[in-house]
């Protein structure tokens, strides 16, 4: 430890190979959570969502849908509301997200965001979102934009989630659907099953080792300075 003159020793864990290996893995479905950005009865990123479960399905994995009818503004109401306690307990139960919103004004919508912003980063000593996996969709009413996908990528990464590298945007998203709500089969569908294939392969890599990805030294520090604080409290009394 001589060559790290800064780093606090107490809270320095060199990197153990093994716990990346784990000897024993989760043989349950992947659980993903699908939440969408729309409230219109025919809502392009809900359609999006609903076909992207019908492939993660297909592919092995659980899938659960919210629905944002009815769930109040974040801070508007406390957090016991009935909508936003069944949005948390979904995101607990998951190991894995799909955010599917529409691109209105060059941004996701307010229905996306509000999900996200009821969202904690810790809940009950749990971090309900760190180290989980991300998958991120637009639907665009026009040309083809990444403006959305890219404003989820950030959130993602604030709320600790792993994004995967791969996405969805689908351009004239009002074109790429039939009467009954399916999706037509083009180049668009085609790249929901590229990135719902690769949301379930980092799932399966990562939710048995979710909390050694994500472990900080930084907050190592700060844990073992508050319980130094503490024992000393302790100790004066």
């Amino acid at each position: 430890m001589t060559d790290l003159p800064n780093v606090k020793t107490e809270s320095f864990r060199p990197v153990d190979a093994a716990s990346l290996f784990p000897a024993r893995c989760s043989s349950h479905a992947p659980r993903i959570l699908l939440l969408y950005g729309s409230l219109r009865d025919r809502s392009f990123s809900r359609l999006s969502a609903e076909e992207a479960a019908r492939i993660l399905n297909a592919l092995g994995a659980e899938t659960r849908f919210f629905d944002p009818h009815g769930l109040p503004m974040a801070d508007a109401t406390a957090d016991d509301h009935p909508k936003v306690a069944e949005l948390r307990e979904l995101v607990t139960w998951s190991e894995g997200m799909v955010w599917s919103s529409p691109e209105r004004h060059g941004a996701m919508t307010g229905v996306m965001k509000n999900q996200i912003d009821w969202i904690p980063l810790s809940l009950g000593g749990v971090r309900p979102t760190q180290g989980k996996t991300l998958a991120v969709m637009q639907v665009c009413g026009g040309s083809q934009s990444f403006n959305t996908v890219n404003q989820m990528r950030i959130l993602g990464r604030w709320m600790r989630l792993l994004t995967i590298p791969n996405q969805s945007s689908i351009a004239k998203a009002w074109n790429e659907f039939d009467e009954e709500g399916r999706m037509k089969p083009t180049p668009f569908y085609d790249r929901i099953v590229d990135v719902m294939e690769e949301l379930v392969r980092f799932t399966l890599l990562t939710r048995d080792i979710k909390e050694t990805l994500v472990d900080r030294y930084s907050e190592r520090v700060e844990s073992h300075a508050e319980l130094s604080r503490r024992v000393n409290q302790g100790s004066a009394v």
